[in-house]
């Protein structure tokens, strides 16, 4: 992915807790294309790694997908920030930001417009890659439906943009509001398995889609999700020793790093992308002991073979595994 140097233009409060940033060049010049679910990976000052954010796109034009002049990012002030939300919501018009990308890892399947409507979901935050989504079907003439959850509607970031955008194909869902609230196994008991289905917010709320999803035979093609969260400690997690074969090194894996983490600090040099258990880059061969999986890649077949692991975020059952690494 190239580099660049992008000034902010403007900055808007779309809800309590979410902000948008335009970005351009300082000379004004055309960015690189993007695709809807696209993101930017953006450098934040005292942070060694750089935080994602998705790529906003609300009206349904293609030139601003091919030939863009600025980028729209969605931030939303996190309370548990190690920093890179509240440096982006500190962030004022002229600030630079040094950027990488536009990378995708959540694209939108290509169609025809005949197609059977593409059923859209987004909790929170997640509306950011699925707004593009909504605008480029639209752009393409395929049908869709968009359905947005959040806390309360005054935590609907981008709605008025988004309701000129979709109109009666946008069902706007509020957790206050029992006339409103989001039936997610009454809107999966509605639509077929037949339609492609693309999800993403809050890890509930993706892990309830998926569940549903597969409980009514929808094809793991026919889902696409995109999760914002890295590895998090969950309750009861211990330490546990990983040995690394090849090497003959032994680490020891906290409860609150992973085991790319301390490989990383250890001076080893891990494969790794997402660190969110999607992509499958970090994927590993397990020798001996149980890994527990908490990631998105993996099938249930492989994960219950106990054979593979992918690093960034799965931990151990057993107090210690083996790898080929």
């Amino acid at each position: 992915m190239q580099t660049l140097k992008l000034i902010v233009r403007e900055v808007r409060q779309e809800s309590p807790l979410i902000r948008s940033l335009r970005l351009a060049r300082e000379d004004g010049g055309a960015l690189p294309a993007f695709g809807p679910g696209a993101h930017l990976k953006v450098s934040v000052p005292g942070l060694r790694e750089p935080r994602c954010y998705s790529l906003v796109q609300l009206t349904p034009e293609a030139g601003r997908f091919a030939e863009p002049v600025e980028y729209r990012l969605g931030v939303r002030l996190e309370e548990a920030s190690a920093g890179g939300s509240r440096h982006m919501h500190g962030l004022a018009v002229g600030d630079t930001l040094s950027v990488e990308g536009p990378k995708n890892d959540f694209p939108l399947h290509e169609g025809p417009a005949g197609d059977e409507p593409v059923v859209l979901i987004a909790g929170g935050i997640g509306i950011t890659p699925v707004a593009s989504m909504a605008a480029a079907l639209k752009s393409a003439g395929r049908a869709f439906e968009l359905h947005y959850s959040g806390r309360s509607r005054d935590q609907l970031a981008f709605l008025p943009e988004l309701q000129a955008l979709a109109g009666d194909a946008l069902v706007p869902h509020a957790d206050d509001d029992a006339s409103c609230r989001f039936d997610l196994k009454a809107l999966l008991d509605a639509v077929n398995p037949r339609q492609h289905l693309y999800v993403c917010g809050p890890k509930g709320l993706i892990d309830a889609v998926i569940q549903e999803a597969r409980a009514r035979h929808w094809p793991d093609a026919h889902i696409h999700f995109e999760l914002f969260a890295t590895a998090a400690p969950q309750a009861g997690d211990q330490p546990f020793e990983v040995e690394l074969r090849q090497s003959g090194r032994v680490l020891t894996i906290p409860a609150d790093k992973t085991i790319v983490d301390v490989m990383e600090e250890e001076g080893c040099d891990p494969m790794y992308d997402c660190k969110r258990g999607e992509c499958g880059v970090c994927q590993a061969t397990v020798l001996e002991g149980e890994p527990d999986h908490r990631d998105y890649y993996l099938s249930d077949t492989e994960k219950a073979s106990g054979k593979i692991i992918q690093i960034c975020i799965s931990r151990a059952k057993s107090a210690r595994l083996v790898l080929d690494l």
